[in-house]
């Protein structure tokens, strides 16, 4: 198939490219940067300059693809993150992004459009395990434009194409993520990202996994899909396998009064226990994570970040 897709630089699109290029699609990947313009094409894939913003700018750019891939993010880096200004852009991607997307691949005539999204949206589910159907926090605070972008997406099938969005849980591992490297950071003061108490559950995926979803993903039906490791760990049983696999010290969750003072309404999303389940996922795909839990995906980014030193 002839697949658009945005947010190739990121920790998801970098490991996605290859695969959909083994898969045999031909891929048009969405690029701002002279460096990732030159390793696209190297992967087989056509690296595109185009402006997410600019809606007539993304028709012209979709014409002739049949999936619209829609991956682009811009989470603030965590000196950023408490303040509602570091998220203006990555909010612009998940609606006025996906608008525009939407249109186009109306507009153009494709035939499916896919879209990222987190687990972070649902209650507090304690000890039971959510799925696709269970309640979402009411004010979301940050977090509501996400949604909004989630049925903007959906609305892609009410003109007969299929509209899908993975639900991812948190990222971890896989090439050039932040997120690994700032949490390595914290860990010297014993301190994390991660909120909440330690025995809440936490939804997560290594990106590698996370990049087979999205290529298992273009067969399936209009719908919700949760994608997550496939058992969920406490928070304290993800620092503890943190600390094991890169050899600190257990770092101490951030306590939940303290993201919900800089947090707002969207602190309840960080600090929920959320027991995620993916069988609808695996179950309409076939796909299962390489990774089972986090505590071997971890082990085994560790390992890899070992041998390239």
């Amino acid at each position: 198939m002839k697949v658009f897709v945005t947010g190739t630089t990121g920790v998801l699109g970098r490991p996605l490219v290859p695969l959909l290029i083994a898969a045999g699609h031909d891929v048009r990947a969405v690029c701002r940067r002279e460096e990732a313009a030159v390793e696209l094409p190297a992967h087989g894939a056509e690296p595109v300059a185009v402006d997410l913003f600019d809606a007539d700018a993304v028709l012209r750019e979709v014409v002739g693809y049949e999936v619209v891939l829609h991956l682009a993010t811009n989470v603030p880096s965590m000196t950023k993150a408490a303040r509602p200004k570091g998220w203006a852009t990555h909010n612009r991607l998940r609606v006025d992004a996906t608008r525009n997307l939407v249109a186009a691949a109306r507009a153009t005539g494709a035939l499916r459009f896919l879209k990222e999204s987190v687990t972070f949206l649902y209650q507090d589910g304690g000890e039971a395990w959510i799925d696709e159907e269970s309640p979402l926090i009411p004010d979301l605070g940050l977090l509501t434009s996400t949604v909004e972008g989630e049925q903007i997406a959906l609305g892609f099938s009410d003109g007969g194409g299929t509209a899908v969005v993975l639900r991812f849980g948190l990222f971890y591992g896989g090439i050039g993520n932040r997120g690994t490297d700032e949490a390595l950071k914290l860990a010297r003061f014993r301190r994390s990202s991660i909120a909440g108490a330690r025995e809440g559950y936490m939804a997560s995926i290594h990106c590698d996994d996370a990049a087979s979803a999205v290529v298992a993903a273009l067969g399936i039906d209009t719908g919700i899909y949760n994608v997550t490791d496939g058992v969920p760990m406490r928070r304290g049983e993800y620092l503890g396998a943190f600390a094991s696999a890169f050899g600190v010290k257990p770092p101490t969750p951030t306590p939940a009064w303290l993201v919900r003072l800089a947090g707002g309404a969207a602190a309840d999303a960080l600090v929920a226990s959320q027991r995620v389940s993916n069988d609808k996922f695996c179950a309409a795909t076939g796909w299962s994570p390489r990774y089972a839990d986090a505590g071997v995906g971890l082990t085994t980014e560790a390992a890899a970040r070992k041998e390239q030193r």
